[in-house]
């Protein structure tokens, strides 16, 4: 991989990017003030050589091999039930989040909430909740993704699944930023296909809705054209070729991209994508990607003159509808479904659905106003 691929930034974290810079995992802790930390990861992963070798680091210095693991695909207020009990009897001072976005996300909810007194949905993303917790309590996270979609590892926070009402919700605190981020794209070369695409177009999607949201946040606007660009140049490399470094360090770059960026808003595909994996329990950026061709659609009206700027910038022909094309080739190239049925969503109930993606934060950055009928009408054309 080229050289130029390894740097340190300090936006919007401190990041350590580069190949073979999970060996600097035990220095990262020690300059976060970790000395015993507890590696969250999810079930997956927690036998795979990358999470063995991350354990016997810390290990050979000094720090322990803690392992929490019993994490779902889409993580559940039981998990973190679980995690933080975990946590505190082990007497741990801090957290490594490891895996993709389920382990990543859990992993910050157990640092953040390991210390408070007050129940987790007290800290919901609405109005000013997050004030309520003691910021003092608050562990120190370092985060080290293995996939190349969520960008969770430099988010502010957590997708939790509500279990008894079947809710994915958002936990957020400023101080869920990881202290210092990893970024190894050897992590993510044993990654199989399906997890490559499905991971890389959450990426995309967070990509395009930031770009598509009405919200005046220009910085944001150049990081998701941008983060568009890499997936467009590398996740057909990287699905291709598992062991092509350079595409996965750019895949790295275009997920922490997209998660700075959806700082400006996400709007229906995550709306929609939401509640039909906390029900259905599919997989988060495959269902964005199924979703994504008919939101493009449902919004033409209010991001077809942007989406004319960004097709010219990004190469491809025929303005907004020629970047409504390409998604619906990339989607085909990679295996997606092209349908919620076909992605194994059966007998869905489309007024809970629809109602749930409207309760969603995620409906406020959507360019065109959510209703009930047109929201419920975009359910059944996905279907």
């Amino acid at each position: 991989m080229s050289a130029l691929l390894s740097a340190n930034w300090s936006y919007p974290t401190a990041v350590r990017f580069g190949a073979g810079r999970i060996a600097e995992i035990a220095d990262a802790c020690k300059a976060s003030g970790i000395s015993k930390p507890l590696l969250v990861t999810d079930k997956g992963l927690a036998s795979m050589d990358i999470t063995t070798k991350t354990l016997d680091l810390l290990e050979a210095a000094g720090l322990g091999r803690g392992l929490f693991s019993d994490v779902d695909p889409n993580p559940t207020d039981k998990n973190a039930e679980v995690g933080m009990k975990v946590y505190q009897d082990g007497g741990y001072d801090g957290v490594v989040a490891f895996g993709g976005g389920s382990g990543l996300d859990l992993a910050k909810v157990i640092a953040f909430m390991a210390g408070q007194t007050r129940p987790l949905w007290d800290f919901e993303d609405i109005g000013d909740w997050w004030t309520r917790a003691n910021a003092d309590a608050i562990a120190p996270i370092i985060a080290v993704p293995t996939t190349a979609g969520t960008g969770s590892e430099v988010g502010r926070a957590s997708i939790i699944t509500k279990v008894d009402t079947a809710e994915k919700k958002i936990i957020f605190h400023p101080k869920m930023l990881p202290s210092i981020v990893i970024c190894d794209p050897e992590l993510a070369v044993g990654m199989p296909k399906f997890l490559t695409a499905g991971t890389g177009l959450d990426a995309f999607a967070h990509c395009v809705e930031a770009y598509s949201s009405p919200h005046y946040h220009p910085i944001s606007q150049g990081i998701a054209l941008e983060g568009m660009r890499l997936v467009k140049e590398y996740l057909p490399r990287a699905y291709a070729d598992g062991t092509d470094l350079e595409a996965r360090g750019h895949m790295m770059s275009a997920a922490a991209m997209g998660a700075t960026a959806f700082q400006k808003g996400l709007g229906a595909i995550h709306a929609l994508s939401h509640p039909i994996g906390a029900v259905h329990h599919t997989h988060h950026g495959t269902t964005n990607a199924v979703c994504m061709p008919a939101v493009l659609q449902f919004n033409k009206s209010a991001i077809s003159d942007r989406f004319n700027q960004a097709a010219a910038y990004l190469a491809i022909a025929g303005g907004f509808e020629g970047f409504c094309a390409y998604v619906d080739e990339l989607n085909a190239s990679m295996n997606i479904p092209k349908t919620l049925s076909e992605l194994g969503v059966k007998d869905p109930n489309i007024d809970e659905l629809t109602a749930a993606a409207l309760r969603d934060p995620s409906t406020g950055g959507n360019p065109v106003e959510m209703t009930f009928d047109n929201t419920k009408a975009l359910f059944e054309e996905i279907m």
